[in-house]
């Protein structure tokens, strides 16, 4: 109650994750948590645990407060999350419940505040092991302490409310404390229960593909988190107005690896579909198609048929779609000709334009940092541009979770900085609970760390940059490890749709065990996660004085040959694309090895809980 509290949790937030506490964040502890303490001081709950900044288990995202203590029926424990926010006014954005704009924001809806609580709750009753079949240990309440009337936010109590999403005002905290005493006993210090949560064991996530198939066909299996869940229903908002009133509009959805854009996409495709409405699922990646093909339209030939590739659409019919989910959106090429176009068809018309004329909603989901190959140019402001001379609105979410590497948002700055992608020096990575962080000094050791990791349970796989000989297989049906480090050579990924041996075709290489055998490169990789990665920094990305440098003449990519199409420095700007797609398919760790001397020490120094050198 000294005023002191902001400073202090922005002094823990650094020593924790490295990373300075923004100025809206500061503003929002000083003007919040001083108000919930009064609160609960008053309702005598001074014994419970209150766990601020809550880092929900696998992603960045985080709660704003989680009271832990004892139930006072049940005994057992008992939580309730806190989404604490200082609206005074909030009204609903053109009669959607789910979505609601407030004062000084007329244009930017944001998720009802139930809605976000509620999400928190559901994801953590998913992803903590202490809290199975515990159904009455969590609860959640939006608290909106500087309204003081329900006139002021009548239309958010339309939104419907439960155990896991109550709202509440500043005007009623009396009811505010009184929900939380039917929930936490006053009697009990709270440290016991905080700490059983704390230490829980996360339970494995629902991997992407894995429940795709029944989140295609038959009910929804996701738990969509704040930014995600704010794009999904800005996206559903946006498919009924343009059915109702003859309106278009294009959504893109921005996002880091893993922050949820591939999640968003199968959720809203399998909701939308189960409406009724007309959509088709597309994106640039033959390997990511094909493994949805198979895994989410098993046994439906229908539904395999609704996976598509951006250069499908050059002879649709404009507005034929309610809605295009397009995604891997930054795959999108120049054009859609081919060897294989049609004549009629070589007119030149930008495959942007194409996607967009397809549906009264194309969804893009993309991430800019992911172009990996010349001819690619799916970005943000590429797409509003195209749009803006169609006349067209955009609306735009940025995602901020992350998913995958453990949902560490530490290491993917981490990267980002490793790889000159964004502003700062190259920085040592002091380590993160949810993600680890090894470098090997052999490839011998880099793959038995894997193959140890792989007994254990965890998928596993080893990818590498564009540096070496790609050969098709033998006549006898043997591959030819063409990836030759020292004594350790390994073959590629196949390069086609066929099977050799118990080598796995091209598109399942992440998804079918059998892909361990083989080094995978970015075009396979691309779009999928596993639990643990090798990467081998090829001799096309070396540490030379202070920081990484390409080398052009190292990389074997054909897509690369061409130096008038591909000048040096987008050479460069692709193949730092490249290995940043390869450091992040990991969700539980991630090991390095680089065959080149310096490079490797600087990652020893680098990495602070390196490998002990065999």
């Amino acid at each position: 109650m000294d005023g002191t509290l902001a400073v202090r949790i922005a002094e823990q937030m650094r020593y924790h994750t490295g990373r300075r506490a923004a100025p809206a964040e500061l503003r929002s502890w000083e003007r919040s948590l001083p108000i919930l303490a009064k609160d609960l001081i008053q309702a005598n709950l001074d014994n419970i645990e209150v766990l601020i900044e809550y880092h929900l288990p696998l992603t960045s995202k985080r709660a704003d407060v989680v009271l832990a203590g004892r139930h006072p029926k049940t005994g057992n424990a008992s939580y309730v999350v806190i989404e604490l926010k200082q609206w005074s006014r909030a009204a609903a954005w053109q009669d959607d419940r789910e979505l609601v704009l407030i004062d000084g924001y007329p244009n930017a809806p944001r998720l009802h505040p139930v809605a976000q609580v509620r999400g928190y709750c559901d994801y953590l009753a998913d992803f903590t092991k202490s809290l199975d079949g515990q159904d009455d240990a969590l609860a959640g309440a939006a608290y909106l302490h500087n309204a003081m009337s329900e006139s002021a936010v009548h239309d958010l109590y339309e939104y419907p409310q439960d155990q896991r999403g109550r709202l509440f005002i500043g005007g009623q905290r009396a009811e505010f404390t009184e929900f939380l005493l039917e929930r936490l006993d006053p009697a009990v210090p709270g440290s016991p229960y905080a700490d059983q949560l704390i230490n829980s064991a996360v339970a494995p996530s629902k991997q992407l593909l894995a429940v795709a198939a029944d989140e295609v066909q038959r009910r929804e299996q996701f738990v969509l988190l704040a930014e995600q869940k704010l794009a999904h229903s800005l996206v559903v908002h946006q498919v009924e107005r343009a059915r109702k009133a003859d309106q278009k509009s294009v959504v893109i959805v921005t996002g880091g690896p893993g922050s949820g854009k591939s999640v968003i996409a199968l959720s809203l495709f399998g909701d939308l579909s189960r409406r009724g409405r007309s959509v088709l699922h597309a994106t640039g990646s033959r390997s990511f198609t094909q493994t949805l093909r198979k895994v989410a339209g098993h046994r439906s030939e229908r539904v395999q048929r609704m996976f598509k590739y951006f250069n499908q659409f050059m002879d649709a019919e404009p507005n034929e779609l309610d809605v295009l989910i397009l995604d891997e959106a930054h795959r999108i090429r120049e054009t859609s000709v081919d060897r294989y176009t049609k004549a009629q068809f070589r007119t030149g018309r930008p495959q942007v334009d194409e996607l967009i004329a397809a549906a009264r909603v194309p969804v893009f989901l993309l991430d800019e940092h992911q172009v990996v190959k010349p001819g690619e140019l799916g970005t943000v402001a590429d797409i509003e541009r195209h749009a803006a001379s169609l006349g067209l609105p955009v609306h735009r979410i940025d995602l901020d979770s992350q998913f995958r590497c453990g949902g560490s948002e530490e290491y993917i700055q981490w990267v980002l900085r490793l790889l000159g992608l964004i502003e700062g020096e190259p920085t040592p990575w002091t380590g993160d609970p949810s993600f680890e962080v090894q470098v090997a000094d052999t490839p011998e050791e880099l793959e038995a760390t894997l193959i140890a990791k792989a007994a254990e349970g965890y998928g596993a796989r080893i990818t590498a940059g564009y540096c070496w000989p790609w050969s098709d297989p033998r006549p006898d049906k043997t591959l030819v490890p063409d990836v030759q480090l020292g004594t350790w050579s390994r073959p590629w990924n196949l390069k086609g749709d066929r099977k050799v041996g118990d080598a796995p075709p091209a598109a399942l290489w992440a998804t079918d065990p059998n892909g361990f055998d083989q080094v995978g490169c970015v075009y396979t990789a691309q779009g999928f996660e596993y639990d643990w990665s090798g990467v081998i920094l090829g001799p096309d990305l070396v540490w030379r004085n202070g920081r990484f440098t390409t080398t052009r003449d190292a990389n074997k990519d054909p897509a690369f040959r061409n130096r008038k199409t591909t000048d040096n420095p987008t050479f460069d700007r692709l193949v730092r694309n490249t290995y940043k797609v390869l450091l992040t398919r990991g969700m539980i760790g991630t090991t390095l090895y680089s065959p080149d001397p310096e490079t490797r020490d600087a990652l020893h120094e680098l990495v602070s809980n390196t490998l002990v050198k065999s």
